[in-house]
């Protein structure tokens, strides 16, 4: 069963004190998406930045297109307070005179937002949280400007491959989180009315020293939002079966390993279809009809 949008929300308010420390994959992930966009000709005057977490992010979007206005979007409200205290620290009121920071609590799925309005749809590893992606994208396309981009990330199925290899002996009745598989994902974004949809997929591997840091990191990173996830606490007996399994990992060099499967996707919003109208006499559709022919 999925998770509900309130409990993702709350999941993502339970995390907010160790998000910052452990953000490695959202930055790294961000760094490549940002990349990715410098082989795309596009000059934005409104980025929307949806499930932006902290915020950390702005800065190399407005450093890449300094005439930009940039907005945030993020499902929780206590990370979206931290996060607009950290960017107006960082920021300086000097800056913020030329560029106020902008930031809107909602669901990705119901943007508060004027159609046709935005020319960057910006998400970095927000996707595969929430429980209806297929009800996300045409919100999206509908803040797009026609020929705006749509540039995202999220998470594919072989995500965290060790740690469910470790569960499924460890703690068989456990549910892990499931991911959208990249090319489900681009038929959504047709399914969409986006056009030209690209996607691309790359793994990338975290090492830890220890079973539990690798949880840490796990936890910090959104947890489990599912609603049929398992409600008690795992026994001592399963916890310590969970810290083996992961022990039993180790590679060659000592470090237990973590696999990130990451899609990266981008589409634009193209112009409204021109329906096909065709026009016919009356007295040419009765003999073509005369004569059994089908009107053209």
């Amino acid at each position: 069963m999925p998770a509900r949008i309130e409990t993702v929300a709350r999941q993502f308010d339970r995390r907010l004190h160790s998000v910052g420390a452990h953000d490695a994959v959202l930055r790294e992930v961000d760094a490549r998406m940002l990349s990715r966009l410098e082989y795309i000709r596009l000059t934005p005057r409104r980025i929307l930045d949806i499930g932006c977490g902290l915020g950390r992010s702005r800065e190399g979007l407005l450093s890449r297109y300094p005439q930009a206005n940039w907005t945030g979007v993020e499902l929780s409200a206590s990370t979206a307070r931290v996060g607009r205290a950290e960017q107006l620290r960082a920021a300086g009121l000097a800056r913020l005179w030329r560029k106020p920071l902008q930031w809107i609590v909602a669901d990705g799925a119901r943007l508060p937002i004027a159609a046709e309005s935005i020319d960057l749809v910006y998400s970095n590893l927000m996707l595969h949280w929430h429980p209806a992606p297929h009800r996300v994208l045409p919100d999206w396309r509908r803040v797009l400007r026609i020929d705006g981009l749509l540039m995202f990330s999220c998470f594919g199925p072989d995500t965290l491959a060790e740690l469910r290899t470790a569960t499924a002996s460890a703690l068989p009745q456990a549910h892990p989180m499931p991911f959208v598989d990249m090319h489900d994902l681009g038929d959504m974004l047709v399914a969409s009315g986006f056009a030209t949809p690209v996607m691309d997929v790359e793994r990338l591997t975290l090492t830890f020293a220890t079973p539990r840091a690798l949880l840490a990191e796990v936890r910090a990173l959104g947890g489990n939002p599912r609603d049929d996830r398992r409600a008690a606490l795992p026994s001592s007996r399963m916890a310590r079966r969970l810290l083996q399994a992961l022990e039993e990992q180790r590679n060659g060099a000592g470090r237990i390993p973590l696999t990130f499967e990451v899609a990266y996707g981008h589409a634009w919003r193209p112009a409204a279809a021109v329906p096909r109208v065709s026009t016919v006499s009356l007295d040419r559709l009765r003999e073509q009809l005369r004569r059994g022919a089908r009107p053209s």
